[in-house]
């Protein structure tokens, strides 16, 4: 049921997956631009001040933006939550998901300034990463409840499909960390005196190859499972989305991997990690809908009899 809604839960709710999507391409172009350190210190951005100056140049720049991006997504974050509370009647699911998109925004910042106050540690660098995933995943997931009704979900797809999309959604997952791996091991590090992780570049990136070429072949099993039930075709179509977007992201690995990581390649392929992720996202939920709880059927108002007067005899 749409209820009445006093601003629009599922707009911001779209808002609040996009601007996170782009958060992911920011801290890519902080890392890749050299800028990780263009203000040293956190929370403020320098020792005296709390914006960039003149005399920290363009990184100085390129850093404080990236900071102030978070602040929009608190914002939404914001409006998300009031939207879901002032809806009549309230849904619980959605006042849970969009408090939960606003409590990891706070945690991402405070993370964010741990990398930046211990030099870019690779680690923290990662961990900072995948709560933008952590993110997307709640922020996807109230896009999609905005626009659902509150009936149970129904499947759509036998319960094998499901058990082989919750392995593939593992498998998507584990590819986004050894990716984050990767990035710990080679360069592009956010500042030329950061330090590495120490492992091999060359195995763990045949290590994060090995996965994705799973990650491909359980995508290509799931088409060909979803058209053998005869799935619904939006079903299918999320599918195949995926298959394509795996296939543009593998493309674009091997070619940077193979032209030594040139910047722009390695930002689109920071961008290809958040789009496989919502990929993957939409096609667990093209598995089941839920529809509207049909209305209660009203009891018909008793017709009362009017007795009719007794004739008497004269």
């Amino acid at each position: 049921m749409p209820g009445v809604r006093f601003l629009p839960l599922r707009p911001l709710a779209l808002a609040s997956l996009v601007a996170n999507v782009a958060l992911v391409v920011t801290g890519a172009a902080v890392r890749l631009t050299g800028s990780g350190l263009g203000c040293p210190t956190w929370p403020r951005c320098t020792d005296s001040s709390y914006t960039t100056t003149a005399e920290m140049g363009v990184h100085g720049v390129i850093e404080f933006g990236n900071r102030m991006l978070t602040f929009a997504l608190g914002i939404i974050a914001v409006a998300c939550v009031i939207a879901a509370l002032l809806e009549k009647p309230r849904r619980r699911a959605r006042v849970i998901l969009s408090i939960a998109v606003l409590f990891y925004i706070p945690l991402q910042a405070v993370v964010g300034g741990i990398t930046v106050l211990t030099d870019l540690n690779p680690w923290v660098v990662g961990i900072h990463f995948l709560i933008s995933i952590v993110i997307i995943a709640f922020a996807y997931a109230l896009w999609r409840r905005a626009d659902e009704g509150d009936g149970p979900a129904v499947p759509l797809v036998p319960r094998p499909i499901n058990h082989l999309v919750w392995i593939l959604s593992v498998v998507s997952a584990a590819v986004i960390a050894l990716g984050v791996v990767v990035t710990g091991s080679g360069p592009h590090a956010g500042d030329e005196d950061a330090k590495r992780n120490g492992l091999d570049p060359a195995t763990v990136s045949q290590a994060h190859a090995d996965v994705v070429f799973l990650l491909i072949g359980l995508t290509v099993a799931l088409i060909f499972a979803l058209r053998a039930v005869q799935a619904p075709s939006a079903t299918v179509r999320a599918a195949v989305v995926l298959l394509v977007v795996e296939l543009a992201q593998g493309l674009i690995g091997f070619v940077q991997y193979f032209t030594h990581l040139p910047v722009l390649l390695v930002g689109a392929h920071m961008l290809g990690a958040a789009l496989v992720w919502t990929s993957t996202l939409a096609v667990v939920w093209s598995l089941r809908a839920r529809p509207d709880v049909p209305a209660a059927p009203t009891e018909p108002t008793p017709v009362t009899k009017t007795e009719e007067p007794v004739p008497t005899s004269h």
